[in-house]
């Protein structure tokens, strides 16, 4: 009888593992409405590095259904593909409003064990494929290039015309010149600016959500808050046409008052914000900041007239003294 490691080796291609976890999610969420969700995996060995983007019907309670997503994947990608899932990335980008409520798949799944702790910086950081694509591509052309032509050296060739040319180049320019100077703070830009990319996160329209179990990975998307915080602002007695403008700060609601008292409305609307954005849960609460302003066809609200008196009260015209006449040069 042969051993494991005399049979042969087992490879799941990339393509196959992000079927599973593409089928994973969809049993996660199968209440909602809409397009499939898409994934991107990287299989390093034994382990898997997932992304996910999938939409939601609303309502829904982000942070516990994303987290279902993520377990659910992860305990599917094991038990399927014998991977072992670190880190499900997942990003919500539609909302779809749906007429029943979304139901839950399987207890075992619903309550895994739980993960450790691990601390995060609050913002989901871009992966920067392009700038490091083209960093990669431009030092690899250079670097074949110098090899080609220092293997043809060796070999007893002469050496290319482009690297001839450099050096006599080089050679007749100082640091004064002018056209050393401008490739000198091209370069020095090009420089700054990969700097920057590493060092800041990037992704700046998803907002993280704080999760019990501290996945740093959940987040939803700026415009579908505001699509939130649209239906909940429109929802308020009142209130007509309204805009919303979600920051990484702050959350701006303007709404047009087509009826009803303006310190009223305005207060239904910022309750109602601040409803949503308890109900997202967002690692970094967001400040809200609610205008209302005045359609022209408006008018204020007419005050409260005094409700008439019941008969036989004190001061009601029925038991009011009649008026005396005096009958001139006599007694009344």
């Amino acid at each position: 009888m042969t051993t494991p490691g005399q049979r042969g080796t087992t490879t799941v291609a990339d393509r196959a593992v992000r079927r599973i976890v593409e089928r994973a999610a969809d049993e996660a969420t199968p209440g909602r409405t809409g397009r499939a969700a898409r994934g991107s995996v990287a299989v390093h060995g034994p382990r898997a590095q997932v992304r996910l983007t999938v939409g939601l019907g609303y309502p829904a309670p982000l942070a516990d259904t994303v987290r279902r997503v993520q377990d659910h994947v992860t305990e599917r990608t094991r038990h399927l593909a014998g991977l072992d899932v670190r880190r499900a990335a997942v990003t919500v980008d539609t909302l779809t409003v749906r007429a029943a409520p979304l139901p839950t798949v399987n207890a075992e799944v619903d309550e895994p064990a739980r993960r450790p702790s691990r601390r995060s910086s609050g913002r989901l950081r871009a992966s920067r494929r392009g700038p490091v694509a083209g960093l990669l591509l431009a030092a690899a052309l250079g670097c074949g290039a110098l090899a080609v032509d220092v293997v043809r050296v060796r070999t007893g060739r002469p050496p290319a015309a482009w690297r001839t040319a450099a050096v006599d180049w080089l050679s007749g320019h100082g640091p004064g010149d002018l056209s050393v100077l401008v490739g000198g703070s091209v370069a020095a830009l090009a420089g700054l600016w990969l700097l920057a990319l590493a060092a800041l996160p990037g992704r700046r329209k998803l907002l993280t959500v704080a999760t019990p179990d501290a996945y740093p990975d959940t987040a939803i998307d700026r415009p579908a808050l505001a699509a939130l915080l649209h239906g909940a602002a429109s929802g308020v007695a009142g209130v007509g046409a309204v805009r919303v403008r979600v920051r990484h700060r702050s959350v701006t609601v303007r709404a047009a008052l087509a009826f009803g008292a303006v310190e009223a409305v305005r207060d239904d609307v910022t309750a109602a914000t601040r409803r949503v954005l308890a109900d997202c849960a967002l690692r970094r609460p967001l400040r809200p900041r609610v205008r209302v302003r005045p359609e022209p066809t408006w008018r204020p609200p007419e005050p409260d007239l005094p409700k008439p008196r019941a008969a036989g009260t004190p001061g009601s015209p029925e038991t009011a003294e009649p008026a005396r006449f005096v009958r001139a040069g006599g007694d009344a």
